[in-house]
């Protein structure tokens, strides 16, 4: 990170230390009283956060430097490996109104589900300065038609794929990030045809083309403004040929053997990541910093990262307060610290996730970073290019999790079982009809 952007973030620390303390003054209450696990006492503040997956700010160190640039606060981060259920036992708490954390990841297919039904379980972010460094799309999904900001953005997810340069060869195939990106340039249909040349000829055990047909899916689904709802809120998902196209292509690599038969964050996968079962992976900009953990050091220099044939964005999160936390305003500077410029820069640098934030995307940190454990690929380039190619006006949806994990357990079916795609796809729509009313 440069020099030039570490006073203004100090001083902003120091702002959050000094608020912290006027805080203190203020009034004081014990953690025990808590319904989020955070509290006050002492003249100390404890901030518990509920996050998922590998979002970076544990991983990367910057819960640790928060804590040692402002001793009177502890963070206690809380990790669930799977979103999905992660997201389950969100709702159960926000329910009963225990069990939370003061702060909580939001994921943006959830994101329209929690502005249009638990909007008043969350703090306003509307009057916290500083926050205007936000892509505009990304923060008006978490924003209320009334205005109420429900939280900070923190990631974006541009599209890539991620592939083993040493499967790559053994199958003939090129290994050059520019010369594999090539064989697939601007259709999905030629990324399964590469699938069907490796199976074909590929010499060294039994190791997969893709590791699921769903991250194929998503990738292409994600490619276009609509996807499971319109902008008038009605479902599409049946009709949308976006959706039939991806269902198709998808089908096709599953009945013809090209993927390892798992799904993404789902038993088998990590394992698969770090014994090198399948060859590529559908990439958004966040899934590197789950690869660099998961493949472990075994990995590194192995994978390597190659432009997607279209331009998408799947997944990003969001950082939110929870409306009855007692530390609710030291959780919302904590939130505001994170999310900034520079901690989404660094973050990046750690990982590989892309900023939300367009004066971090700008910045010489993400435009010229190079990742080491991909093989030096130039992933600032790669993933900031990928980011101009997401389409405007994504459509958000209520049910747009569920929709999305209802199709990926949907393709499980034909990968994993031998179900027809015609039954598939019926057993999936009843699925969605019962889990989105």
């Amino acid at each position: 990170m440069s020099t030039s952007h570490r006073s203004p973030r100090r001083r902003a620390v120091a702002v959050v230390a000094a608020a912290g303390a006027l805080a203190l003054v203020a009034g004081c209450s014990g953690g025990d009283e808590s319904v989020t696990g955070g509290g006050k006492k002492d003249g100390k503040v404890t901030i518990t956060m509920g996050l998922y997956g590998v979002m970076g700010f544990k991983e990367t160190g910057l819960l640790e430097q928060y804590e040692k640039e402002n001793p009177n606060v502890t963070i206690k981060a809380e990790v669930a490996g799977d979103e999905q259920t992660y997201y389950t036992a969100l709702q159960t708490r926000l329910a009963g109104g225990k069990g939370l954390k003061d702060i909580q990841g939001i994921e943006i297919g959830r994101a329209k589900e929690v502005v249009e039904t638990q909007a008043d379980k969350f703090a306003d972010f509307a009057d916290v300065e500083g926050t205007d460094h936000f892509l505009p799309w990304k923060q008006s999904q978490i924003t209320t038609e009334d205005g109420k900001v429900l939280g900070l953005g923190t990631d974006i997810g541009p599209m890539a794929v991620c592939y083993r340069k040493d499967h790559f060869e053994k199958a003939g195939l090129p290994t050059d990030r520019d010369e594999v990106a090539q064989l697939w340039e601007g259709d999905w249909n030629k990324y399964v045809e590469v699938g069907r040349t490796f199976k074909k000829d590929f010499k060294g055990g039994d190791v997969a083309y893709m590791d699921a047909a769903s991250g194929l899916f998503n990738a292409m689904v994600y490619g276009y403004p609509e996807q499971y709802y319109n902008a008038e809120g009605e479902l599409i998902h049946e009709t949308n040929p976006a959706v039939k196209e991806a269902w198709g292509l998808a089908a096709d690599a599953a009945e013809d053997g090209l993927s390892a038969k798992l799904r993404q964050f789902q038993p088998g996968w990590d394992p698969g990541l770090a014994n090198g079962t399948f060859a590529t992976a559908v990439c958004p900009a966040w899934m590197l910093g789950h690869i660099t953990e998961k493949a472990g050091e075994a990995g590194k220099g192995k994978w390597d990262v190659a432009k997607a044939p279209k331009g998408a964005n799947w997944g990003g999160s969001f950082l939110g307060v929870v409306e009855q936390s007692p530390v609710k305003e030291e959780a919302k500077k904590l939130v505001a610290w994170l999310t900034a410029p520079e901690q989404q820069a660094h973050i990046f640098q750690g990982q590989g996730s892309v900023p939300s934030s367009q004066e971090a995307l700008d910045s010489a940190e993400v435009k010229d970073f190079t990742s080491e454990y991909f093989d030096g690929a130039p992933i600032g380039q790669i993933f900031g290019e990928a980011a101009q190619e997401i389409p405007d006006g994504q459509v958000l949806g209520r049910k747009d999790g569920t929709i999305k994990d209802t199709f990926s357990q949907g393709l499980v079916l034909i990968e994993q079982q031998g179900t027809p795609r015609d039954e598939a796809w019926d057993t999936t729509v009843e699925r969605i009809e019962k889990a989105v009313g």
